[in-house]
């Protein structure tokens, strides 16, 4: 037998956007792109019992997905919220031994870091003034031939099959 639906406790997620941060310049500054994924970032936070700024992680992908936009629209969006101070790079993006890719790992400047004697993030955006933007990290393209040409290219055929067999 399946287990009993009405006895599990459905908790729903949020967050939250306050009207002193959506009043600030370097939130008018936004893009509306940047402005939507801004609460998706927040959406990773897991609260303050269990705080995990400095390490939450969205990949551009992933940020692509939930959005529907296109990957260097995302991209963009993260790098403005880089720019404006809503976000700080703590560690940078990477593609691990297996081959798997880990997202960078952001701290939003709105949240305090976890086992901070204040009560309140860095809040960095307040600081942020026109044309004043703050360094932006970006990922860098580790292209092991770099603009050298590859010396025996690999050439596949490929050949396309009819429904009907013919090719």
């Amino acid at each position: 037998m399946g287990r009993d639906k009405r006895n599990e406790q459905r908790q729903e997620h949020f967050t939250t956007l306050t009207r002193p941060l959506m009043e600030t310049d370097a939130w008018r500054a936004l893009s509306p792109v940047a402005q939507a994924l801004y609460p998706w970032i927040k959406l990773e936070w897991r609260g303050p019992k269990a705080n995990n700024n400095g390490k939450i992680s969205l990949s551009v992908r992933q940020a692509k997905g939930r959005m529907g936009i296109g990957i260097n629209t995302a991209a963009r969006a993260f790098h403005e919220l880089q720019a404006k101070g809503f976000l700080v790079v703590r560690e940078h993006a990477c593609l691990g031994i297996g081959g798997e890719a880990r997202s960078p790992a952001y701290e939003i400047t709105e949240i305090p870091l976890p086992h901070s004697d204040t009560n309140v993030g860095r809040r960095l955006y307040n600081e942020w003034r026109p044309g004043r933007d703050f360094p932006v990290l970006k990922a860098a393209a580790h292209n092991p031939n770099g603009s050298r040409k590859i010396q025996n290219p690999v050439i596949k055929l490929v050949t396309c099959r009819h429904q009907n067999g013919d090719v």
